[in-house]
């Protein structure tokens, strides 16, 4: 019965003690909820995303991804409703930079809509609205979702390049999309390139 009682009141201690610290942590910890489709006006589109791209620049840079959490959210979810209610923009409607916001916002997004909208991404990049690069680290980012080895060796997990398929031909794979030697992309995170 002695047992049960200094059980039960560390495991009261230790509850208390976590609800103490996420009250004091609370800002830190923002649950934003689904991406949903959200009411846009499509003739606003324009400026619509060049204030997501705006806005995903100045989070990416401020390395507060938590603080701005909600604001990257309505970003994500500005860039599908415009797909879904507007169409996929296209170079002739919207600029380079409005291309760039669809792109980041769909690459920040969760790994079920990077899947879902990757066809749209690959028929951009064919038409010469987005670069190959875009798409290579797209592809990159959903199959290291998938826990699938990458193609092109643009995915850093843990502060190493996660696994590569057939890293002896990487550079030609890399240099047909556009991109940099794997070995000079590598050296921004301070990695060395093995290519065993």
């Amino acid at each position: 019965m002695k047992i049960k009682k200094i059980l039960f009141s560390i495991l009261t201690a230790l509850v208390l003690m976590i609800s103490i610290f996420l009250y004091i942590n609370k800002d830190k910890f923002v649950y934003v909820g689904s991406v949903d489709i959200i009411e846009v006006d499509c003739s606003k589109k324009l400026q619509i995303l060049s204030e997501v791209l705006e806005s995903d620049q100045r989070i990416r840079k401020s390395n507060e991804l938590i603080k701005y959490a909600k604001e990257d959210h309505r970003n994500q979810e500005l860039v599908i409703s415009i797909i879904e209610k507007c169409g996929m923009p296209t170079l002739k409607e919207v600029g380079q930079k409005q291309m760039d916001a669809i792109w980041l916002g769909l690459q920040h997004t969760t790994k079920e809509i990077r899947k879902k909208y990757f066809p749209q991404i690959e028929k951009a990049v064919e038409n010469g609205d987005l670069s190959k690069q875009q798409y290579a680290l797209m592809k990159d980012r959903i199959l290291m979702d998938e826990g699938s080895p990458q193609i092109y060796g643009s995915q850093i997990e843990n502060g190493k390049l996660y696994k590569l398929e057939n890293p002896e031909t990487v550079n030609e794979r890399r240099k047909e999309m556009g991109m940099e030697p794997i070995e000079d992309y590598l050296k921004n995170f301070n990695i060395q390139f093995n290519r065993n």
